[in-house]
């Protein structure tokens, strides 16, 4: 009877946890009354009682503005080059054409993402808020499979935590120009600056001579040419981060009479204080030079090089997953949902890529058409997109004879709409868990083609070839491989806890 008591009371209070999730709560928020200070950033969160949101959005905020004061002139700089080859794009695209380069993108970029995530992180937080306002406490009647899988993946901290680090290093690669303290590829005085070990701190003088400038300025005094001079000067400017003049990097120096007697290694020169940058007092102008993480054999910063190097790994592994995973999913629910022939024929070319070491079929196509980064992109995904595809054709295997899909044929839909509306959707859990969890195999595949020189060539850096670029000197000049090989363990790290924990967020049996 005790025994039967006990399963009683558990069917009893089962019962009453069920009701009360299927029972739409009164709102918590329904006393607060809304006002204008709402629409100040975070406010919202306080006023609501979650002071974690609100500290999270204040710190994003507070982040991308002290990027944007200590950068002002790379901040507005892009900008204004932004704004300048846009106008210039309608007025002459000739002259654009003649004088744009590629590296001035990631300026654009970083000023663009800035802007964006100041003001798109402030938009954010106001618009949950009044969500929240408006909403109240949601059950789990009310919500969708995605809300409730982002509330079973909130609630694993080691995974939310790696995202937060995901989200993190993705910022840092798109914000490299700001974040990074030196051009990655500058080669200035290696005779000093070469083989330096972390914490190194030299002295900088600025000469009177200016950087060459390799476009060479218009002639014409029409709109478009002293618009097209506006965009070369400033992108001049940019490429060095506002110090055009020509720089002295030095081991010592001393002042004696007019001159600057300074050391370079074992040799002792001497440069007239007149052919110096002054400051208004007279005496030269220095800077001191720190490198956090050292520099390699040619003088170049290995934490410029790392920050830069993030772009090319985590795009790689991004584009290549994408590409991947949409390749996969054409041909698994082409495979799987008419079957016959074109079953057989699919399915057999997936067992025949998947005969090949991916490794090896990688370098045989790299080895016979070039190393470029698009090829890369490419190569990488035409070898991991079966595995996706096997995923998605057994979805579609099992969908395609459930009740909905059946009722779908009855009522004469399309194959397409049915595809596109009905079985697609259902087949994404599976594809979701599978790209986050390869991003990190990607990632690593990146850095072993450029460890083994057929990757991403010098002088673009990426953590794969910065690594080979130290492999002859572990022992005596351990930094230059150690701090990207740190850079892809915590990445691969990140990208795998997440993907445990949006498995687990998914997965039904998982949850509480």
């Amino acid at each position: 009877m005790a025994q039967s008591s006990t399963a009683t009371n558990q069917d009893l209070n089962k019962a009453r946890n069920t009701a009360f999730e299927l029972a739409e709560p009164d709102n918590p928020y329904s006393h607060i009354t809304p006002s204008a200070v709402d629409y100040l950033p975070a406010v919202g969160f306080f006023r609501i009682g979650q002071p974690i949101q609100g500290a999270l959005t204040l710190g994003v905020m507070a982040f991308f503005l002290v990027v944007i004061l200590s950068n002002q002139f790379l901040f507005w700089g892009g900008l204004k080059s932004f704004f300048t080859s846009m106008l210039l794009l309608f007025v002459s695209f000739k002259d654009l054409k003649d004088v744009f380069t590629v590296d001035i993108l990631e300026f654009w970029i970083a000023s663009i993402y800035c802007l964006v995530g100041f003001f798109g992180t402030w938009w954010l937080s106001v618009k949950i808020y009044r969500k929240k306002l408006a909403v109240g406490k949601q059950t789990k009647a009310s919500m969708s499979l995605s809300q409730i899988a982002w509330r079973e993946f909130k609630k694993r901290t080691i995974a939310v935590v790696a995202m937060c680090i995901a989200a993190v290093l993705y910022s840092v690669a798109l914000l490299a120009p700001m974040l990074s303290p030196y051009d990655p590829n500058a080669q200035q005085d290696f005779i000093v600056t070469a083989l330096q070990p972390p914490g190194t701190t030299l002295d900088c003088f600025f000469l009177k001579e200016a950087e060459a400038q390799t476009i060479p300025l218009r002639d014409g005094t029409d709109f478009a040419s002293s618009l097209t001079n506006s965009l070369i000067t400033q992108n001049y400017a940019l490429r060095f981060r506002g110090e055009t003049e020509r720089k002295l990097i030095v081991n010592s120096y001393r002042i004696e009479s007019n001159n600057l007697i300074y050391k370079q290694g074992s040799r002792e020169k001497t440069l007239p204080l007149s052919e110096l940058k002054t400051n208004p007092d007279g005496s030269p102008v220095i800077e001191k030079k720190f490198y956090l993480m050292g520099t390699d054999q040619y003088g170049r910063d290995i934490f410029s090089r790392v920050i830069y190097g993030s772009r090319i790994s985590l795009s790689i592994g991004f584009l290549v997953v994408a590409i991947a995973i949409t390749l996969g999913m054409i041909l698994g629910v082409v495979s799987g949902f008419f079957g016959g022939w074109v079953d057989t024929l699919i399915m057999r070319l997936v067992d025949v890529l998947q005969a090949f070491p991916s490794l090896f079929l990688i370098l045989i196509i790299i080895a016979s058409f070039g190393n470029s980064i698009f090829l890369i992109v490419v190569t990488i995904a035409f070898t991991s997109w079966m595995g996706v595809s096997r995923l998605v054709r057994s979805q579609v295997l099992s969908l395609k004879e459930q009740e909905f899909v059946q009722a779908a044929r009855a009522l004469g839909l399309s194959n397409a709409r049915i595809i596109f509306k009905h079985l697609v959707p259902n087949s994404l859990t599976p594809v979701i868990i599978a790209a986050t969890l390869r991003i990190g195999g990607i990632i690593l595949t990146e850095a072993a083609l450029s460890f083994l020189g057929l990757g991403v060539q010098p002088p673009t850096a990426s953590w794969g070839n910065i690594i080979n670029e130290g492999r002859d000197n572990l022992l005596n000049h351990w930094w230059i491989s150690t701090f990207p090989g740190l850079a892809i363990v915590l990445t691969v790290v990140c990208f795998n806890l997440v993907g445990d924990g949006v498995r687990d967020a998914l997965d039904p049996r998982q949850r509480e």
